[in-house]
C-alpha cells in the first residue's frame, strides 16, 4: 500500500520502505529519528514552486497542477515511479512530509500522481 505520513509522526512498523519527499530536511528530526530508507527531493517541487505555494490553502489547486506539470517535465519522475512499483510488489511505501497540513502538501499530489499511473 502506498501511504503518506508527516516525517514528525514517530516511524510504525507498518511504515515499509520510508521515503522523504521533501527537497528540504525537516528542522528538528535528526537521521537516527526519521529512520528513512531513502531521501528523493529530486522529485519535490522546485524552491520556486515551493516558496511561491507557501502552503496556502487558497493556493493549493494551482499548487497541484503546476506540481503536476513540474512532474512530468522531470526526468527522474518515471525512475521514481518504477522504484515504487517495484518496492510495492514487496510491501508498503510511505511518503514522508514536514508540512503541518495532512491535505495541502505536495505528498498527497505525489500519492495520486504515483497511483493514477500505477493502474
Amino acid at each position: 500500500m502506498l501511504n503518506i505520513k508527516r516525517i514528525y509522526d514517530a516511524p510504525a512498523w507498518g511504515d515499509g520502505y520510508r521515503i522523504l519527499v521533501d527537497r528540504l530536511w525537516p528542522r528538528g528530526i535528526s537521521k537516527e529519528r526519521a529512520r528513512l530508507s531513502e531521501w528523493a527531493k529530486d522529485i519535490a517541487p522546485s524552491n520556486e514552486l515551493r516558496q511561491e505555494f507557501g502552503h496556502d490553502p487558497e493556493k493549493f489547486d494551482w499548487f497541484q497542477r503546476a506540481y503536476v506539470n513540474e512532474l512530468n517535465k522531470n526526468a527522474a519522475t518515471r525512475d521514481f515511479i518504477g522504484a515504487v512499483k517495484s518496492l510495492l510488489s514487496k510491501g508498503n511505501v510511505t511518503l514522508l512530509y514536514g508540512a503541518r497540513d495532512p491535505k495541502i502538501n505536495q505528498a498527497v499530489v505525489l500519492k495520486e500522481y504515483v497511483g493514477k499511473r500505477l493502474k
